[in-house]
């Protein structure tokens, strides 16, 4: 297994570590519902090391991001950052990502851990296709940047303690490039993928400890803790985030998966499948990505079966877990288009048995 550059960190504080797209990660430290809580309600610390980026440079940058991703890139400006996807050729996703702009001929592509090796491959595949060169006009940095997100409604507020400039206004999905904790260049984002505030910083591998050690120093009077992958997954699932694995795949489409929203069909952009995605958005789709509440006892699981009352399978489940803030069971699945109206009563097989949930719409946990 790898280590990211807080791997002995996580460890002398007694982190419980598993193995997580070939890292070495803490799952949790003092409990997934405590450390859950601390990010609904203060500020928590996820080391995101293991992410992947990747830099794509030059004249040709703007044309290449178009033809891979589902989104509009020609939509964002300076210190902008979008959610999409890229689409597979076949129908399916080959990951989902965010896309930072820099300059118009400078952007940064975060993919996730799991996909590394596989978006690498992807996006060289698709670079020479255009005339762009690996290793120079798209380089992949994910070994030399470490990250931390700092997640919470009080994270912007501790943090805004290591810069002299303005980060607690920053609006949602921006970036910065400033000096923070002594550190020089640091990228600031607030992205965020709980669903309750905060901020993404990307530093050197280097400056690693002098970082964990002023964040940890600034939040002291916030409660700040660190938290584990165990938390991030509850609280992503409680707001209705996608977790590719999961809810998207090579398999899945994004007008399925309810992501019509970053699929643009805009004059100019010719991105890859856009003639099957147009299709579906104009013809419909078979089944949707759908979020649900138990209305009975019961903890939904990946793979169990979505029902109808008779016992009939209209559906599977993608992710479920209990809700650390509802106190219930909680999940996410593709069901029949037929059966997926919001307000639906719809049945999870748990076992043998037929448990009663419902169709809600997303986030399923509204603060």
């Amino acid at each position: 297994m790898r280590n990211t550059a807080f791997t002995h960190i996580h460890e002398s504080l007694g982190a419980k570590m598993v193995e997580f797209a070939g890292y070495k990660m803490p799952i949790q430290y003092e409990g997934l519902n405590t450390e859950h809580e601390t990010v609904r309600n203060s500020v928590g610390v996820f080391d995101v090391s293991h992410m992947g980026e990747f830099w794509v440079y030059g004249p040709k940058a703007l044309d290449y991001l178009q033809k891979i991703t589902s989104n509009n890139v020609a939509a964002l400006e300076d210190g902008k950052v979008q959610y999409s996807c890229f689409p597979n050729g076949k129908g399916g996703i080959v990951d989902d990502l965010l896309v930072y702009r820099f300059e118009a001929e400078k952007y940064l592509l975060v993919v996730n851990a799991a996909n590394i090796d596989k978006d690498w491959e992807w996006c060289t595949k698709q670079a020479e296709l255009m005339g762009l060169e690996a290793g120079k006009d798209i380089t992949n940095a994910s070994d030399n940047i470490a990250q931390l997100a700092v997640q919470g409604p009080k994270a912007l507020e501790a943090m805004q303690k290591l810069t002299s400039v303005n980060i607690v206004d920053m609006e949602y999905y921006t970036f910065q490039v400033i000096e923070f904790a002594g550190i020089p260049n640091v990228i600031l984002s607030t992205t965020g993928y709980t669903g309750s505030g905060g901020c993404e910083i990307y530093i050197p591998n280097k400056d690693a400890d002098q970082l964990w050690k002023a964040i940890f120093e600034a939040g002291e009077d916030y409660g700040i803790k660190p938290i584990g992958l165990g938390a991030r997954d509850t609280l992503r699932l409680e707001k209705g985030f996608c977790l590719y694995g999961n809810d998207i795949n090579d398999t899945t489409s994004p007008i399925e998966a309810g992501l019509g929203w970053i699929t643009k069909f805009v004059e100019g952009k010719d991105f890859i499948d856009r003639d099957y995605m147009q299709k579906q958005k104009d013809d419909g789709v078979t089944r949707r990505l759908r979020g649900f509440e138990m209305l009975e006892k019961g903890i939904p699981r990946q793979h169990y079966e979505i029902c109808d009352a008779e016992g009939n399978v209209i559906g599977e489940v993608t992710s479920g877990t209990q809700s650390p803030m509802m106190k219930k069971g909680i999940g996410m699945g593709y069901i029949a288009t037929a059966h997926a109206k919001f307000g639906s009563e719809i049945y999870i097989r748990v076992r043998k048995n037929l448990v009663k949930a419902q169709i809600v719409k997303m986030p399923i946990y509204k603060d």
